[in-house]
């Protein structure tokens, strides 16, 4: 067997033990009860939950816990086995025999990749939609998921090449430095894309209308005057066609911020927690958690690109040859983007703990604008009843799934604050 096949033996069988210590934690190592100091607390499922949406929640828990913690590693391994079996070598060199123009080489190249990628993750999509759809979280026709995936699949491969064909562009000319112009290029992007999206690629996904409920329009808008949002309007979407899950959210920046509350969250919510859930997306933009994003995203892949090159640098020294790719060499793509994917996977942690601080933030600031924290409690037991969310998920699952504070964590803390003010 040759040497490249191993690395990529040695990688598949770590990833089989690493699946069964994943399901050992998830099913058998870890305890999903509430500690008896929260029984008959806010937090307290039995209170909001009935006994069969207790059993439901940690089900359908561990399975999109297991799917999760499965689905990035697998990633991983698709990087290595179009390196190690020589497929990444044959589509450069397709990409190369097709046209001159490097442009579109890259363009060609990403296709292909991103084909073969989207093929091999397809049946783990596939079990996560069906999973959804089993426990009654989804309710989106096969129909419309395939068009939400076909849309991923054209977007990704466009953004893939903009972004494959300048880091290349910058390798060829200066393989030591490329790293500092890229992340000098993906500030103007990053804040370019913070403000096209909402009006350019969410509407690629859902319809979005006015709010048709004008009365609880009307009292939204209040509370943006009073948090001082510069915002006329409301933006309905219709979610109810594609899940029973409850959102709303407050993004852009300039004359494309956009207030967005799901018919999910209308349909299942009083207007009293709605406005609660309302607040505290507005909280994120009162406390400029929105450009702290984006200041984040900055700072972090400036070192994600700075060690990555690094990385790249070394691994092609020493696997190059094995690999049949070079520095330069569109064919290594898959061995920079397995880079870029576990360190960005190790990061996530710190990542989810400072969204989970702004979270915290926005509940508080939520309450102080409401003045009603029966509300928030009664909107936050909905959303963990709805979506069947675990209100105290294991350690590892909040490490690096939650960007949000706990349902535990939440429910607690509004109540203390309650007991507080009552004093």
């Amino acid at each position: 067997m040759a040497k490249r096949h191993r690395v990529f033996l040695y990688f598949l069988t770590g990833y089989i033990f690493y699946g069964l210590i994943i399901a050992y934690y998830l099913y058998i190592g870890t305890d999903h009860s509430l500690p008896k100091v929260f029984e008959g607390t806010a937090a307290d499922p039995k209170l909001f939950m009935t006994e069969s949406e207790q059993i439901l929640s940690t089900d359908f828990s561990r399975l999109k816990n297991l799917l999760f913690f499965l689905s990035i590693p697998y990633e991983w391994i698709i990087y290595l086995f179009v390196l190690t079996f020589g497929i990444s070598v044959y589509f450069h060199r397709l990409s190369r025999d097709t046209t001159r123009s490097f442009l579109l080489q890259t363009s060609l190249y990403v296709f292909l990749l991103t084909v073969i990628s989207s093929l091999l993750t397809f049946p783990l999509n596939l079990m996560s939609r069906k999973v959804s759809l089993d426990y009654g979280i989804s309710t989106q026709s096969f129909n419309s998921w395939m068009r939400d995936y076909t849309i991923d699949f054209w977007i990704g491969w466009i953004m893939m090449t903009l972004m494959v064909w300048v880091i290349y562009f910058f390798i060829k000319r200066s393989e030591k430095r490329w790293w500092l112009y890229v992340w000098l290029l993906t500030i103007p992007f990053t804040i370019f894309l913070m403000f096209m999206k909402p009006v350019v690629i969410d509407p690629l996904y859902n319809d979005f209308t006015a709010l048709q409920d004008k009365q609880l329009e009307a009292q939204i808008l209040d509370l943006a005057a009073k948090a001082d949002i510069p915002a006329d309007r409301v933006y309905e979407v219709n979610m109810s066609e594609k899940t029973n899950s409850l959102n709303a959210y407050v993004t852009g920046i300039g004359s494309n911020l956009r207030i967005v509350l799901w018919d999910t969250t209308l349909n299942k919510l009083k207007d009293k927690e709605t406005l609660f859930v309302m607040a505290h997306e507005m909280g994120h933009y009162v406390k400029h958690h929105l450009y702290w994003n984006v200041i984040g995203s900055i700072v972090l892949s400036f070192f994600g690109l700075f060690f990555g090159a690094k990385l790249y640098r070394v691994l092609i020294r020493r696997y190059g040859k094995r690999f049949e790719v070079s520095h330069s060499d569109l064919a290594a793509l898959p061995l920079l983007l397995l880079i870029f994917s576990l360190l960005s996977f190790a990061i996530s942690p710190v990542e989810n703990a400072v969204s989970r601080h702004h979270e915290k933030d926005a509940d508080l600031y939520a309450i102080e604008l409401t003045e009603d924290k029966q509300a928030a409690i009664q909107a936050f037991q909905t959303l963990t009843a709805t979506g069947l969310s675990e209100v105290n998920p294991p350690k590892l699952v909040k490490w690096f799934r939650y960007g949000h504070p706990t349902m535990l964590e939440r429910l607690i803390f509004l109540e203390s604050y309650e007991k507080q003010v009552d004093r």
